[in-house]
């Protein structure tokens, strides 16, 4: 019995695999595979009860296929491994393995009912399908509601086509129309912008006839700035006075404002394009006009399960190679515990985010993350009252076309907490932000960002604020290029908020970002050796602590008295602290460092007046032809003659900057489109 446990564990040692094919009665070998996950995690803790892992620790192979999951994959403390015998899941090297949080709509038929018919666009009538999901056992079907407030949104189910998220039925198909006059005049302003709190108004022309008998007609809409959204159900339309009324309960944050913009959607008369959708949620019934003839050429999906993969207090666990999709939640979860990974797998198509993470040490790298209603990787980690880091990292991944459902503060990537790292990651096409980060020594480095910010202003593609005592972030080596904001009325590269202070931000490439770098009032941050080419302006800093924000001084220290400021570490690691407390004048912007940058070309100065006498400027290089490798070809690295060095300019590590190669690449060589302006293509990158 010994000789036969010793060889079982041997065998295990090499790992367990999983097939498509397999079946979860069988051992779990290459010969006679499981056919889930859970089977293969529960072998796992098998073993684990027979005895500490062997030295390599244990590895979970899983074959191609799509593997339609019934229930997220959870993984608990008792499923960990260690630093010498870590557990790993992975899709066999150079195979497909999708993991499924959705089901496949098949039973597709010809709209027959005359009802439906007579609501559909005369054009739409010969193109649109049906299927019944309450018959394919989709039984939750989600709900239409307002939103309780303007950071809370979710799509509930979604259809997904040939591995592209569908739109649900709107007006109109493209872009948005303005609100128009304001029903009720309540008197509501904020900063001086006039609106209401009451979400009644005017719109012109007669579309919202055609809406007569939709059961949930929904609108979305930026109502009062630019950079905030919110989706309400519509209370009624009086189409004779053309008036849009929103139902009062629903939480108006800001309110509204004539001139905003929004558009309809859940509407079946609306479905008169190919690629639209539309519920029937009382029937069950799906209708769909997909963008090939015939639906059953493609695969259709809908998403059901709430996320995929939860690790709860693991560690030494890996995730590597999957494929995640068609979930209505974040894809992957991953809470407490340490030193977890997630290389090279390809997250898509879900209803959330694609990884949400805290704890300590876990990483995820090399990863694919696009189509999420929401946003990419979030990290939560490290304890701000005792400054120890969590030391979470995001690196090397390649996120984009992320928030298509909500789409303002939700990014590609999060950091929050004490001591974690975005590195080398290439982020593009969103409404919003790229990364927003908060708490301590958060390191921002050789990342690219282009065509972010793309339907928001007074917004930044990287972004913090409001806190005195978020110290030592550090935000040095990132290229930001072609970030201009909604129909081009500007937005920031980083945003520092306000009055967010203390940040350094070292040997950064700016160009074309209208508003490049961003001090909204706050204390002591350092602008140090970065390139600024076409930024109008380059450099803002304001002191709104002196003028409109004035009130803001008691929350603003309490933000430092909520920390052990007057303790170790914080007493060594941040003493201007305890100076602020005790300054006369704490608003003013006072401790900002601008020094040995570079302007070329459009716009240095946007400083205002009143906080110029507080900085510390010099050794700046201003509309003096730094002497760029070749300019033309946007290579922004300097030429041995450039003048920059003489005023102690360092170089800029132009080709680490970006993505690299690694085996944990979900996909090499990547490729993408940078946005260029009118007459002036340009290439994706700077030369490496």
């Amino acid at each position: 019995m010994l000789v036969v446990l010793s060889v079982s564990r041997a065998a295990a040692a090499a790992g367990f695999t999983v097939a498509a094919e397999g079946s979860d009665a069988h051992p779990g070998t290459e010969a006679q595979p499981f056919a889930t996950l859970e089977r293969a995690r529960d072998a796992v803790r098998e073993l684990k009860k027979s005895g500490p892992l062997p030295d390599g620790g244990v590895t979970v192979e899983v074959r191609a296929g799509t593997y339609q999951m019934a229930q997220p994959l959870e993984l608990a403390e008792a499923d960990s491994g260690t630093s010498n015998a870590p557990v790993v899941y992975r899709a066999r090297a150079g195979e497909e393995v999708r993991l499924v949080g959705g089901r496949v709509v098949t039973g597709w038929a010809p709209v027959t009912d005359s009802a439906v018919l007579a609501r559909l666009d005369e054009a739409a009538r010969t193109n649109v399908w049906q299927a019944d999901l309450k018959a394919l056992g989709v039984t939750d079907l989600g709900k239409m509601r307002s939103d309780s407030a303007w950071t809370t949104s979710d799509p509930g189910l979604e259809l997904f086509f040939s591995d592209r998220p569908m739109t649900l039925a709107r007006w109109p198909n493209a872009g948005t129309v303005r609100v128009g006059e304001l029903k009720v005049q309540d008197g509501h302003a904020i900063h001086g912008q006039k609106g209401s709190k009451v979400g009644i108004f005017g719109y012109e022309g007669d579309r919202p006839k055609r809406w007569a008998g939709e059961k949930d007609v929904m609108l979305h809409g930026y109502w009062f700035w630019d950079w905030a959204d919110q989706r309400y159900r519509v209370d009624s339309i009086d189409t004779a006075q053309r008036v849009i009324t929103l139902p009062a309960k629903p939480k108006h944050d800001f309110g509204f404002r004539k001139g905003q913009w929004y558009y309809a959607y859940n509407l079946l008369c609306e479905l008169d394009q190919p690629g639209e959708w539309y519920l029937d949620r009382e029937s069950g019934i799906l209708y769909f006009w997909p963008p090939v003839a015939d639906p059953a050429s493609g695969k259709a999906v809908v998403s059901v399960l709430p996320g995929l993969v939860k690790l709860d207090k693991a560690s030494y666990v890996t995730l590597r190679g999957f494929t995640l999709e068609g979930c209505r939640g974040t894809a992957v979860s991953i809470s407490g515990g340490s030193d977890d990974q997630m290389l090279g797998c390809t997250i898509r198509n879900v209803g959330g985010s694609g990884v949400g993470v805290s704890g300590t040490g876990h990483r995820v790298a090399g990863c694919d993350i696009y189509q999420t209603a929401q946003g990419g990787i979030s990290l939560t980690g490290g304890d701000r009252k005792t400054l120890t880091p969590g030391g979470l990292v995001a690196e090397n991944n390649h996120i984009h076309h992320y928030s298509r459902w909500k789409p303002v503060y939700r990014a590609a990537i999060r950091l929050d907490g004490v001591g974690n790292r975005a590195s080398h990651n290439l982020i593009h096409d969103a409404p919003h932000m790229a990364i927003g980060f908060s708490g301590n020594d958060q390191v921002i480095e050789f990342n690219e960002i282009h065509d972010v910010v793309t339907h928001s202003n007074d917004a930044g593609a990287m972004y913090c604020g409001f806190n005195w005592s978020s110290r030592g972030n550090v935000i040095r080596y990132n290229y930001l290029h072609d970030i201009t904001g909604y129909e081009g009325k500007g937005c920031v590269g980083v945003y520092l908020d306000d009055q967010f202070s203390s940040a350094l931000i070292f040997g950064n490439i700016f160009y074309r970002v209208s508003s490049a770098a961003f001090i909204g009032g706050g204390h002591d941050t350092t602008i140090e050796n970065n390139i600024f080419v076409e930024c109008t302006p380059a450099v803002h800093i304001d002191a709104r602590g002196l003028g409109w924000q004035s009130d803001s001084t008691n929350r603003l220290m309490k933000t430092v008295t909520d920390m052990p400021y007057g303790e170790e570490p914080w007493k060594s690691r941040y003493p201007a602290l305890a100076k602020m407390l005790v300054d006369p004048d704490p608003l003013a912007p006072k401790g900002n460092v601008i020094a040995r940058n570079i302007q070329w070309k459009g716009k240095w100065d946007g400083i205002e007046k009143k906080a110029q006498p507080y900085l510390v400027f010099q050794y700046n290089l201003l509309d003096l032809d730094p002497k760029f490798v070749d300019e033309k070809a946007l290579d922004f690295r300097l030429r041995d003659d450039s003048p920059a060095f003489k005023v102690g300019f360092q170089k800029i590590p132009v080709e680490k900057i970006g993505l690299y190669p690694a085996e944990t690449r979900a996909s090499w060589p990547v490729s993408r489109t940078v946005a260029a302006a009118p007459n002036k293509p340009r290439p994706a990158a700077p030369a490496k």
